[in-house]
């Protein structure tokens, strides 16, 4: 119960520090991206760069300036859309994007250039990169997961499942590997056994995504039930649920300390929640459906990318812009 009972009363204070500083801080910014909407942001490790993969089948990537972002490159090749990227865990210079062209590419922003294109059996929709570096798993549409082997670029090994794969990670300590599935389950492999350990039933339907947060307590699912649910690493026991969405959850993210969790979906707004308490500590305003979001690695910064529409009259043209919330307002 004492143990209960400190754990709220952190919780409260940095609530009442976040609600403070988000008062301050709650300017959101949008930077010309793309010239097709943006499936997908993610920040490299150090916090300098922002990365957005789009269906225009680029990615582009953003060096953060103070409280702005700069386009630095614009990265071609893929030959259709570019659905998902990751940085690498722990060397800033290095991503990876997955499309449904069949490959994936490994990029390096010292150079601009690819530096490695891995052909696939499949049309590529999700990929992670190991906390360890060495291994980049990705999937696809066809429900194969390939493990590629970072430095060589072969595939290290496949897997075919009989279910429908949606969002796929490693846990931090880099021993166990995670699928969220259509039957609403999430499958536990061993690493780098690939045997199964577990199948947990998280929601009733369609289970899409999940992340892990950087202190390893916890990780978090998102389903077309419009729920998002946090779970004990430790335990595989769902400690609380996350109730304020209406529409399927499709993308979450934690900030660099563990302590929020942002989740959206087509509602017009992203959730911001504390973890310990699940109690709303902000809502970011959208115009449209969001379709990624990323927390800055050491600032409460938020990346994220929307269905949004050129101008107020062509409502054909998608904008392909990436916004950035979180700034001071008088910026």
């Amino acid at each position: 119960m004492c143990k209960n009972m400190c754990i709220f009363k952190m919780a409260s204070q940095y609530y009442q520090e976040m609600q403070e500083s988000f008062r301050n801080n709650n300017k959101s910014r949008e930077f010309p991206a793309h010239t097709a909407k943006v499936h997908s942001v993610a920040w490299s490790c150090d916090g300098r760069r922002l990365a957005s993969g789009s269906f225009d089948k680029t990615a582009s990537v953003f060096v953060l300036e103070k409280d702005r972002l700069v386009k630095e490159n614009n990265y071609r090749g893929h030959g259709d859309s570019v659905d998902q990227l990751c940085w690498h865990p722990t060397n800033p210079d290095l991503f990876v994007t997955a499309s449904g062209d069949k490959t994936i590419r490994i990029w390096d922003v010292r150079t601009t250039k690819c530096i490695a294109t891995v052909t696939t059996k499949g049309e590529n929709i999700n990929i992670c990169w190991s906390p360890d570096g060495q291994t980049i798993a990705v999937g696809n549409k066809d429900d194969v997961v390939t493990f590629i082997d970072a430095k060589t670029h072969r595939s290290k090994a496949e897997e075919q499942f009989k279910f429908e794969v949606n969002e796929i990670s490693w846990n931090n300590d880099n021993d166990m590997f995670f699928l969220t599935n259509g039957n609403g389950c999430i499958n536990i492999l061993s690493y780098p056994e690939l045997k199964p350990i577990q199948s947990i039933n998280a929601h009733p339907s369609n289970c899409i995504c999940i992340k892990f947060d950087p202190t390893g307590k916890y990780f978090a699912t998102g389903s077309a039930d419009a729920l998002v649910s946090l779970w004990d690493v430790e335990e595989l026991v769902c400690v609380r649920c996350f109730s304020r969405l209406d529409w399927p959850v499709r993308t979450l993210s934690f900030s660099h300390d563990g302590k929020m969790l942002a989740s959206a979906s087509e509602d017009h707004f992203i959730d911001i929640a504390e973890v310990e308490t699940g109690e709303k500590l902000w809502e970011v305003q959208c115009d449209s459906p969001t379709f990624t979001v990323a927390w800055h690695p050491k600032r409460p910064l938020l990346a994220y990318a929307c269905d949004d529409k050129e101008g107020k009259y062509d409502n054909n043209r998608e904008a392909g812009t990436v916004k950035l919330f979180g700034l001071p307002n008088d910026s």
